[in-house]
């Protein structure tokens, strides 16, 4: 699935790559589950990448990924100055990157503002280069509620048809779950059906890894 870039923002061209996402995912309950966010971050790296973490906080997955993968290079922007972050601003970056992280960030953006952040980071990747996004799963029945500040629910058909339409492909979407391990079966395997009938997931969180071609 490969999207257009550097087109205006088209309604008809979102709802198109909605369908697209849904064709090959036609519930969210297709897409594969992994424990976090960095499992699936840690399968895309290779030694040697440039790594931006865009709304990094306090950098805490600086320490993760060099331990597994020593020779990347990790750089981090966030608006919050009270951190210390290589950028502040998307506009302060002039170099390109390997592998962009986008975790648990869209969400805290107005629909335009999502849209314009996805484009700009669209520029910022080498050809070839992937975009690791993540965003509460509004299937969970208060996940995306948790925090205040939260602006846009994305569904993961929403999710996936953005990075569509900014230009991306999508390589590969999953769900978040991590608990004890029984609970973790035992949802999984068994309450899974229960789940679907209701149509509410335990899954936190949605996870797209996606393509500049």
């Amino acid at each position: 699935m490969t999207g257009n870039a550097k087109e205006d923002f088209s309604w008809s061209r979102f709802y198109s790559c909605r369908k697209e996402i849904r064709k090959a995912y036609p519930s969210v309950y297709n897409l594969k589950i992994k424990k976090k966010i960095l499992d699936v971050i840690v399968e895309e790296l290779k030694e040697g990448n440039k790594i931006l973490d865009v709304g990094a906080y306090n950098r805490d997955l600086n320490k993760k990924i060099i331990d597994k993968f020593p020779l990347v290079t990790y750089k981090t922007m966030d608006i919050d100055k009270a951190q210390p972050h290589n950028y502040y601003s998307l506009d302060e970056i002039s170099e390109s990157f390997d592998i962009i992280i986008l975790s648990e960030v869209i969400e805290h953006l107005e629909f335009n503002e999502g849209i314009s952040m996805l484009q700009k980071l669209f520029d910022l990747l080498n050809i070839g280069g992937k975009i690791i996004v993540s965003t509460p799963n509004i299937h969970h029945p208060n996940r995306y509620w948790w925090d205040h500040d939260h602006k846009t629910p994305y569904r993961y058909d929403e999710m996936g048809g953005l990075l569509l339409a900014a230009g991306f492909r999508i390589e590969k979407m999953f769900r978040t779950y991590n608990d004890q391990v029984f609970r973790r079966l035992f949802r999984m395997y068994v309450a899974i059906h229960l789940h679907r009938y209701l149509d509410i997931d335990f899954a936190k969180s949605i996870i797209v890894v996606a393509v500049k071609k």
